[in-house]
């Protein structure tokens, strides 16, 4: 993005074709959601600029512009817990990012599996009714709108 490190010096810009399909916000940046490969667990959410999505799409391992730092960071450098990329596909906007990796241990700064499970849930209504408080009542829940499907 702004800077620059040895590490893109003497490398080609991200490919045209890669480029003019992206729909970047006012800063340069696409979302790029990860997603655990096999079991198709959300991870988490980061940003990328084109040297970002280059950088991922080249490497193996994903790369992020980290917009509180004002740098790239590379997913697992100082934690050890990797992200090796396993597919990156656009979204029909081009405004995002699918990026399938292969996780090596937590996903989230706080030590969690995902960003989402340290996040919580926010208790949305779900199928336009409001959800139990129990695990028992979900199920029951979960029930009745199955057959209401059928």
């Amino acid at each position: 993005m702004q800077g620059s490190s040895s590490e893109n010096d003497a490398s080609p810009g991200l490919d045209p074709e890669v480029a003019d399909r992206l729909k970047r916000d006012d800063a340069g940046l696409v979302a790029a959601i990860v997603q655990q490969h096999d079991t198709r667990e959300v991870l988490m959410l980061g940003w990328m600029d084109d040297e970002a999505v280059r950088r991922t799409l080249t490497s193996g391992r994903v790369t992020f512009w980290s917009r509180s730092r004002g740098e790239y960071w590379r997913k697992g450098d100082t934690s050890g817990h990797v992200q090796y990329v396993r597919s990156v596909d656009i979204d029909c906007d081009g405004d995002a990012l699918l990026v399938q990796v292969d996780q090596v241990g937590a996903a989230c700064h706080t030590g969690a599996r995902t960003c989402f499970e340290a996040g919580g849930d926010l208790g949305a209504v779900v199928a336009g009714r409001s959800r139990p408080a129990t695990a028992e009542a979900a199920a029951g829940t979960a029930d009745t709108l199955e057959e209401a499907d059928r």
